[in-house]
């Protein structure tokens, strides 16, 4: 069993079947106006470095490994993890930088984030992160990919899975557009909302076709 926690914007956890901790882009809650991550990572992985993504230094245990915009495949415990370049804007980079999507095989749960994606790559440039179980993708717009965008993107990558992450939620102080703006697109998917931030899954178990809505807590 894999279990997955939503600390809202990108920063998402992963504890494998063993009670391992990954953390993917965590923010320090504070500069971004809501809670801060409360848990201690064995590794966290960073998708770039602006101030909302690459605060460690508040989920790290004291032995935790950080991986900050990683690329090409390496192992986190057993787990292989791809890191692949991407950029965040539609010009390769030259207004907001570089960021790396991970696809992470915990368990057999194949998990892809994509950190800021500022454009919509092509079948080529996608082609790596395939198949894929779970797609954390940014629905927001502004920084990112908008909710549009996000949806053209998921058709391409054909999770079974799509969890939205980096939109407006109570209390955030950055101009994203809320998660409504992507639900409402939402047509042949069926929509499971939580009623917390966590979330558990095996690779036996994953349902199909979905979207699932984490509630921040």
């Amino acid at each position: 069993m894999v279990i997955i926690k939503w600390y809202g914007h990108a920063c998402f956890e992963i504890i494998d079947s063993k009670g391992r901790s990954i953390v993917i882009d965590p923010h320090d809650g504070r500069s971004i106006g809501i809670k801060p991550p409360r848990t201690q990572a064995h590794v966290v992985l960073i998708t770039h470095e602006h101030f909302d993504h690459n605060a460690y230094q508040g989920v790290l245990r004291s032995d935790g490994v950080v991986h900050s915009m990683k690329t090409g495949k390496f192992m986190v415990f057993e787990h292989e993890v791809l890191g692949l370049k991407t950029y965040h804007d539609k010009v390769r980079g030259r207004r907001r930088g570089e960021v790396v999507v991970y696809k992470i095989n915990v368990d057999g749960v194949r998990i892809v984030h994509l950190g800021d994606l500022g454009y919509v790559p092509s079948d080529n440039e996608l082609r790596p992160l395939i198949p894929v179980d779970i797609l954390m993708v940014p629905v927001g717009g502004t920084f990112t990919i908008d909710a549009k965008e996000a949806l053209q993107l998921s058709d391409k990558l054909s999770p079974r899975v799509i969890i939205p992450m980096h939109y407006w939620v109570e209390g955030i102080n950055l101009p994203l557009l809320p998660l409504s703006e992507f639900l409402k697109l939402i047509t042949t998917r069926k929509i499971i909302n939580l009623e917390g931030n966590t979330w558990s899954v095996s690779s036996g178990e994953i349902p199909e076709n979905t979207v699932v809505v984490f509630k921040l807590t």
